[in-house]
């Protein structure tokens, strides 16, 4: 199933975007889900059906789905107060009902991304199509299953269950309960279904669309936007211009403000497959005006996003790793390397990364950015580095 994340500056219409995408891939005979982040039922005043946390048919072959927080933190709670009921006890800590339970910061989020993982694993549809938060909640949201997950091996590592056997002992020690085997079992839990959408988001079949109403504004976003979708190794299949205003408009106020429209169009048809939409001239409502924009099909799968590791040892004595980074600035970049693992830093973004099995034998020799692409030098290292390789 190809997935299309669609996601761009506040303001810019990227709901609309959305709908009107997943509306002209099911008309085209297409099976595609509509997945939304929207609180208010947005898509649903645009395709004119009402949605909400259960999907529903908004059109043949188009179904819409607006995942419910609360629902699902509810549930959660729930579960983690039945599994912890001995520690709870044991503190005399009052449970909560369900109707008392609101959601945490961070709840939203993580509902959404299950919802993802669900909606790409169901097998009812040939489309997804992804109506995520703005810029840069979007960023910080694609980021979150990579993050949480490391955060997980570190806290829980799963090798510390072998000492299971050790945990009675400590506990009389102690005095409380040690952490028990469902402690482990839930991070095991979450750790899967963290993997499934990180699957998502780095499979092939997945596409960025960004949606920008052209202008100066939007240009800083989506020069920002760009490196963090790079940063997560994340392919952009086009840029939708949104609401473009015609060229020979009669009033001078509005042919300044399209003059400068079409200057950020060209500026932006040098780094994207961009593709203008006009501006109804009112809001779209409705699957008629949603038919109008015009916005661009979903086409095939492209070639995704490489770090390729170049192998220079015969004529420079090192291994290279290609990381693409277009609009990175050489001056806000910086790199760490802890263990097996590189950190890096780019403008306001930062991404832990695992390091090739190969790099993992070499010491880093060197780094540098050339033509929106971040080279980084490394030397075998002769301890480690097999002798029939030297």
């Amino acid at each position: 199933m190809r997935t299309i994340l669609i996601t761009g500056p506040g303001g810019s219409g990227r709901t609309t975007v959305a709908a009107a995408t997943a509306l002209r891939a099911a008309r085209g005979g297409c099976r595609t889900l509509l997945l939304s982040a929207e609180r208010a039922d947005t898509p649903g005043t645009l395709l004119g059906t009402a949605t909400g946390p259960r999907p529903v048919e908004a059109a043949p072959l188009l179904t819409v789905w607006r995942p419910d927080a609360a629902e699902g933190f509810r549930q959660d709670l729930a579960d983690f107060q039945r599994r912890a009921a001995g520690v709870l006890d044991l503190l005399g800590a009052a449970r909560l009902d369900a109707e008392e339970v609101t959601p945490l910061p961070g709840a939203e989020e993580l509902t959404f991304l299950r919802a993802l993982r669900d909606a790409a694993l169901c097998e009812k549809y040939d489309l997804l199509v992804v109506d995520l938060p703005p810029l840069p909640q979007a960023l910080a949201l694609l980021a979150l299953p990579e993050e949480l997950r490391r955060y997980l091996r570190r806290l829980l590592p799963p090798e510390r269950q072998a000492a299971r056997a050790l945990r009675p002992v400590l506990g009389r020690l102690a005095g409380v309960p040690m952490p028990a085997d469902w402690l482990y079992e839930t991070a095991g839990r979450w750790d899967l279904e963290l993997a499934a959408v990180e699957a998502v988001l780095t499979d092939p079949d997945t596409a960025v669309r960004l949606v920008a109403e052209p202008g100066p504004a939007a240009a800083r976003a989506l020069r920002t936007a760009g490196l963090g979708l790079a940063l997560r190794g994340l392919r952009t299949e086009a840029l939708v211009a949104n609401r473009v205003l015609p060229g020979t408009a009669p009033d001078a106020w509005l042919a300044g403000l399209a003059a400068q429209q079409r200057e950020a169009i060209t500026e932006w048809e040098g780094e994207y497959d961009v593709h203008p939409v006009a501006h109804l001239g009112r809001d779209p409502h409705g699957p008629d005006d949603l038919a109008a924009l015009a916005v661009p099909a979903v086409t095939g799968p492209d070639r995704p996003v490489e770090w390729a590791v170049a192998d220079r040892i015969a004529e420079d004595g090192v291994l290279v790793w290609h990381i693409p980074l277009p609009g990175a600035i050489r001056e806000e970049l910086d790199l760490i390397r802890r263990g097996d693992e590189l950190v890096i830093a780019a403008g306001p973004f930062r991404r832990i990364v695992s390091l090739p099995s190969a790099l993992r034998r070499c010491t880093v020799s060197g780094a540098g950015l050339r033509e929106g692409e971040l080279r980084v030098r490394f030397a075998p290292d002769p301890g480690l580095w097999p002798a029939a390789a030297r």
